[in-house]
């Protein structure tokens, strides 16, 4: 495991802005050109390929052939416009979520990337990577462009994204090159990620120019996630269906026989007229099929993702895959980590206990082995434990520049979590030195110390992480020559150990005190030790003087477990100390195995098991790219107030979509009673076909705008969260559906009676009988909105923007449908008497809905 060098590369210090700028210009930016995308006319196009879009044309081209003769146009350009209407919105919208994907998809170009120049190292956007850069790499890292190794260390690559391999082990010297490999072993490619050790390359191509960027048509191409709310949509979209199918089919043969039975025309011989009765009958047959298929259901749900997207984004939820916007909601366990989520990842020493006499040495410790660097304003790169040491390190009056500058780094065992230290090999004044630092246990346990001594280390260490700071030790000794590294971790000398600081975030207490309330359990899985867990989970109030001890386990303990004796264990475990990623995969796979949702939080490459396994993987926005490409959303401020944000979006977001097929079903039952009603008593259409497709766009496009669009609420974090079964539609939501459909039936059926048998049937009252149908659901938009809680639908009124716009867009569209609609509406102008007595006729609905939230808050003041 000795340190490799490319014999090709002479040691730099990497380009100067004047190279930056020459190479940019000559070899281009580090950014992918998308794929060619299809153009807006095609996709247009596209909408018109939905069945029932198709029927629709079919039909509106059979009446635009029957109106050359009766030179009757009216009706069937209504046919055509609404078509239109219902295709464009729909186009629109898409359009609209595709460039929110494209805005997220942009943000990657974003990631920082380590470099070498001008002999310092940059943190600089990926985008703005040149050739020629020295580029850093360690464990997490994803690369940024195609490159050269100059110097690596134990550094093996996952290459998935390109060959498929998981693990291929990378050399800088190019005599290692393996002959059969797909790449040289000495070439590291963009968009692999780095899974452990670590390296210097020299950049060779950026952009299109990289391997990736000459496949990414196919390696950018997106796959489709189904999730458990698209399955129950479409087993509801199919029951539906069938329920619509079956009624407009019973609905064209019973009009279609009754007027065989009752007009003169079918004992005649005009055929023409005959056709045309069919036509009428066919169109308003498929009419109800257009009213009962709830094709707005796929727009309302994807709308309603894609503003949760944008939403989420804007309180530091960066959603990385659509289903966890959804997920969250349903998330009864989070499994989170304890540094940077619930504390401030503002790493700094809080005391130091060197051994005598070892002041320089520990200096030389610190500057030597770390991966770690200050910028010219003290800002650090890297890890924030290592960089809290270099800044301590400073304020002593050591410049870790000027101590690396004396010495050569011959070789460096990385941090890992299955090591618990890192190791790094230096020639320090003609002799070799080893530089050890990591967990105490691990540390001190290859020390060579008296018993007192070790008392006196313990008891420090007990006393800081009772205070909840993270420790660790040092140690060194020197080497004889050609001494392989892998053989001299042991016999080491005691330096000191430290202890760090990392203070809790002000708002985690009441977060979790918030996800508790929820239904939801919070378990912390660390790295760090017992006594420092449980100080933590104490500060955050999920550890008390009553919490039994088997609540907190190790991660060797928990592994010992077999899986009967864990799966007992994980329900009551509150908090797991000195877990490896093997732990926490398994405590995520037990924990899913006994029904709970699981949200798991990392940032680290060791995490990426636990991140993919989990329900819903929370990466953090320090994290690596490693951990955040196995996420589903990454939280850019680190904290966990950020997931309680996500619980609340998950939970509204799911409401929401229940409002929309409450209000959506409503309409599909009263539309669909009115026609069969109609049918019975031997009525003319109440709804023509042109009405019937304006009623559709409300209930689908518009009805989604409106609900889609209301604002998360806090009230659903005092709900227990919904279990995996539950059917989108509740027992009381389907009863309250066929109540109010029945109702609305009830009101038009009797009114249709009225003009057909006292007051007859003219345009008048059939415009009247029109108008009324849709303020009826105007009111009951308003009711909707209020499913799920007991507030009066005026309660944050002015809030709902997207919903008030809508209403006054019905009311509008209405208005001028009804006055300007003629023929091909089949309406006549209304004046303002009887506009005021239908909307205040009609308005009980809401008043009804009103007084009955009024007596259910009462109810629950009692309880």
């Amino acid at each position: 495991m000795s340190k490799e060098y490319n014999k090709n590369f002479v040691n730099s210090k990497g380009l100067d802005y004047q190279q930056v700028k020459q190479n940019r210009a000559e070899y281009g930016e580090n950014v992918l050109t998308p794929p060619k995308k299809a153009s807006l006319w095609l996709l247009y196009i596209e909408k018109y390929k939905d069945p029932i879009i198709k029927i629709l044309l079919v039909a509106a081209f059979i009446s635009l052939v029957l109106a050359f003769f009766e030179k009757d146009f009216i009706e069937t350009i209504g046919i055509f416009l609404a078509i239109f209407l219902a295709t464009t919105i729909g186009f629109y919208f898409e359009r609209d979520a595709a460039r929110k994907f494209d805005v997220l998809t942009a943000l990657g170009e974003e990631q920082p990337v380590k470099v070498m120049r001008n002999g310092k190292v940059l943190l600089i956007p990926r985008k703005e990577v040149v050739v020629g850069d020295l580029v850093l790499i360690e464990a997490g890292d994803e690369i940024p462009a195609d490159g050269e190794l100059i110097e690596s260390t134990d550094l093996q690559i996952d290459e998935s994204s390109l060959t498929g391999e998981p693990m291929i082990n990378k050399h800088a010297d190019k005599e290692q090159n393996e002959v059969e490999a797909t790449y040289p072993s000495s070439k590291v490619l963009r968009s692999s990620m780095v899974m452990n050790g670590g390296g210097t390359a020299i950049v060779t191509a950026v952009g299109d120019k990289t391997e990736i960027g000459k496949v990414a048509h196919s390696s950018m191409e997106e796959t489709e996630v189904r999730t458990p709310l698209d399955m129950q949509l479409e087993r509801l979209a199919k029951m539906i269906n069938k329920i619509g199918f079956s009624i407009s089919i019973a609905a064209f043969l019973i009009f279609l026989i009754h007027d065989v039975l009752t007009n003169d025309v079918w004992h005649g011989t005009e055929y023409f007229k005959m056709a045309e009765i069919v036509l009428n009958y066919f169109m308003m047959s498929v009419t109800l099929i257009v009213m009962a298929v709830p094709e707005g259901l796929p727009m309302a749900v994807t709308l309603s993702l894609a503003l949760n997207m944008r939403r989420m984004l804007k309180s530091n939820n960066l959603v990385r895959k659509l289903h966890a916007c959804e997920t969250m909601g349903a998330v009864t366990v989070i499994c989170t980590d304890k540094t940077g989520t619930l504390t401030q990842n503002r790493m700094q020493v809080a005391d130091m206990l060197i051994a005598e006499g070892d002041d320089g040495m520990f200096a030389n410790a610190i500057a030597l082995n770390t991966t770690a660097y200050l910028d010219d304003e003290d800002n650090g790169i890297g890890n924030p434990t290592e960089i809290a040491l270099l800044l301590w390190l400073k304020s002593k009056g050591f410049d870790y520049k000027d101590i690396r500058d004396d010495v050569k780094i011959e070789n460096r065992i990385p941090f890992s979590t299955e090591r618990k230290y890192m190791a790094t090999v230096v020639v320090m004044d003609g002799k070799r030195w080893l530089f050890v630092k990591g967990a105490p246990e691990v540390v001190i346990g290859h020390c060579d110390i008296t018993p007192e001594i070790r008392a006196h280390i313990n008891e420090a260490l007990i006393g800081y992480q009772r205070k909840a700071m993270r420790t660790l030790a040092f140690a060194c000794k020197q080497l004889a020559d050609n001494t392989e590294i892998v053989s001299i971790v042991g016999n080491l000398n005691y330096q000191g150990i430290v202890a760090i600081s990392d203070p809790l975030r002000y708002d985690v207490p009441d977060a979790v005190s918030e996800c508790c309330s929820a239904g939801i359990q919070v378990k912390i899985v660390t790295g760090d030790t017992s006594a420092t867990a449980i100080e933590i989970a104490r500060q955050i109030g999920i550890w008390n003087k009553d919490t039994p001890a088997s609540a907190q386990i190790t991660g060797a303990d928990f592994a010992a477990m077999n899986d009967e004796e864990a799966y007992r264990c994980v329900h009551g475990l509150l908090l797991m100390s000195r877990a490896r990623p093997t732990d926490k995969q398994r405590l995520v796979q037990l924990l899913q195995k006994s029904g709970e949702v699981v949200a798991v939080t990392g940032d680290g490459t060791n995490d990426a098991p636990a991140l993919n396994y989990a329900h819903v993987g929370l990466s953090l926005g320090s994290g690596t790219s490693v951990a955040k490409n196995a996420s589903d959303i990454t939280l850019m401020d680190d904290s966990f107030h950020s997931i309680v944000k996500a619980v609340m979006w998950g939970r509204s977001l799911y409401k929401n979509i229940q409002r929309f097929l409450f209000f959506q079903l409503v309409v599909n039952v009263t539309a669909l009673l009115l026609v069969l009603g109609g049918s019975i008593i031997g009525t003319e259409l109440p709804l023509t076909v042109t009405q019937i497709l304006w009623v559709n766009l409300i209930m689908d496009t518009f009805a989604a705008m409106a609900l889609s669009s209301l604002p998360p609420s806090r009230e659903v974090m005092k709900e227990k969260p919904r279990k995996q079964g539950d059917f989108i539609l509740s027992h009381g939501m389907l009863k309250g559906i066929f109540f109010i459909g029945l109702s609305f039936f009830i009101i038009m059926f009797v009114m249709l009676i009225y003009f057909e048998r006292f007051a007859g049937v003219s345009i008048y009252e059939l415009t009247i009988f029109f108008t009324v149908f849709v303020m009826l659901q105007c009111w009951n938009l308003l009711n909707v909105k209020c499913i799920g809680s007991n507030h009066s639908a005026f309660h944050h009124f002015f809030r709902d923007r997207g919903l008030l716009a809508v209403l006054a867009m019905i009311v509008a569209g209405q208005w001028f449908i009804v006055q300007f609609g003629g023929k091909m509406f089949r309406t006549t102008p209304l004046h303002a008497q009887e506009w005021f007595w239908i909307i205040l006729g009609t308005s009980p609905v809401l008043m009804i809905g009103e007084i009955w939230r009024f007596i259910k808050r009462i109810i629950c003041r009692r309880n």
